[in-house]
């Protein structure tokens, strides 16, 4: 008779798990034998390596509840100067379009990349000058601490500023 190690009995009782889940939620057979598969395949050791039985711990920054900035806005003019919070899930704060703000973010997140990352070195870059507004913006946000600084200097500068409209005023010329 084999050997049952404690891996296996883990793998026994996961899958049984998984089928006695997939079987109550009404599924047929094979989501039952597919759940199963997939539960062993989780648990069977990876060639060379060891089997994950727990996630990584939480670490206590990525526990804090809501992303939060502040963003400070100077030499943008007088209606839109300032410093304003800005809370997202959920939406709150002093910003005038915490919503739309929240949003501009949201759309511009994605795994492994930075939204406010600034201009890479060296980027080839157009001439445009955007005028003197500058914006710094602090916190967290994806669970990532925050730190960035906007100008308008040049059309790479422009361009990332304009891709978080309204989190930062929107300066574009009026028909555009």
């Amino acid at each position: 008779m084999p050997q049952v190690t404690p891996l296996r009995r883990f793998a026994v009782t996961v899958s049984a798990a998984c089928a006695a889940m997939i079987a109550a939620s009404g599924a047929g057979p094979g989501a039952a034998y597919a759940g199963t598969v997939d539960a062993l395949t989780a648990v069977t050791p990876l060639v060379g390596g060891s089997v994950p039985v727990a996630p990584p711990p939480v670490r206590e920054e990525d526990q804090v509840s809501g992303d939060h900035l502040t963003v400070t806005v100077r030499h943008a003019g007088a209606r839109v100067d300032g410093t304003f919070e800005v809370y997202c899930h959920p939406d709150g704060g002093s910003h005038p379009d915490t919503a739309g703000a929240c949003d501009a973010l949201d759309r511009d997140t994605r795994w492994g990349r930075d939204v406010f990352a600034p201009v890479p070195e060296g980027e080839v870059c157009t001439m445009r000058y955007g005028g003197p507004a500058t914006a710094h913006v602090t916190g967290r946000w994806a669970g990532r601490p925050v730190d960035a600084s906007y100008d308008r200097s040049n059309g790479c500068e422009i361009e990332r500023w304009d891709r978080l409209v309204p989190l930062l005023p929107d300066l574009r010329p009026v028909g555009r």
